[in-house]
């Protein structure tokens, strides 16, 4: 899995999602934390961000709970898992394409744009019955879900998010998570439009719509820094030297200042 990968194949459409959605509904049906697929886009974006490059075998135990050797959590069989990485390949080759474009605005149709759903104006334009099926449940605001996704990453990989030494550079990083932070909130502004149909009950408001945008900004910022910045060097650790009386340390007997200190 590469992040500068090339998209060649289409990309995913409304039926791809759906299979996506059903192997985590039964994944789900092994172990109850499994996420559903939004929350997977905002990892993919976070992942994509994260300093160093972070492998499925790394972060799927963490995010899915498959491939850690466990009875629960895995996929049904092996045909089951090979369709899961192929479409979940293709959505990372796609993200990786739009937040490496060149983009001044997010109309621009090579923009970055998560597969999140507005839950509550779905809602909003079901059947009263079966609106009355969900009204005791808390449903998420536009967004949320995604963005807790990507915090899950920073929180599960904090080393690759450790702030760098240049304050300006750092302030950078703090202000573009503040903006996705702010989305993991709930939307308590006046209901404006309904993104699910032009004259359907308003759902989102304004002031959501924008953090969204700015949210997405915020990816690209991220992106951005942590690529110029690359992966965390690791301290050099020098063995000490031994003194010129010592005994060499490569075994020979003599003195360090005899042999290889010479």
């Amino acid at each position: 899995m590469s992040s500068s990968s090339t998209t060649t194949l289409p990309p995913l459409d409304g039926p791809d999602f759906d299979v996506l959605e059903d192997i985590l509904d039964d994944l789900r049906s092994r172990g109850e934390d499994v996420p559903q697929w939004e929350f997977c886009e905002g990892a993919i974006a976070a992942l994509l961000c994260t300093r160093r490059l972070i492998l499925p075998d790394e972060f799927l135990p963490i995010l899915l709970g498959v491939g850690d050797g466990g009875d629960d959590n895995r996929f049904a069989d092996a045909a089951q898992s090979e369709r899961f990485m192929a479409l979940w390949t293709r959505r990372w080759n796609e993200v990786a394409e739009a937040l490496n474009a060149d983009v001044e605005s997010l109309e621009d149709e090579r923009c970055y744009h998560p597969e999140v759903m507005d839950v509550r104006g779905a809602v909003e334009l079901l059947p009263d019955a079966e609106q009355a099926e969900v009204a005791e449940q808390a449903l998420p605001a536009y967004g949320q879900v995604w963005a807790l996704g990507f915090m899950f990453v920073v929180e599960n990989w904090p080393e690759e998010w450790e702030a760098p030494r240049d304050k300006e550079t750092a302030g950078w990083i703090d202000e573009a998570l503040d903006a996705i932070v702010a989305l993991t909130e709930d939307d308590t502004g006046k209901p404006a439009f309904n993104l699910h149909a032009e004259d359907g009950p308003p759902s989102v408001s304004e002031d959501r719509a924008n953090a969204f945008g700015s949210a997405l900004w915020a990816v690209y910022d991220l992106r951005q820094i942590w690529q110029s910045l690359g992966p965390r060097a690791e301290p050099v650790r020098r063995d000490a030297t031994p003194g010129r009386n010592d005994p060499c340390p490569c075994g020979s007997g003599k003195k360090y200042k005899k042999c290889h200190g010479a």
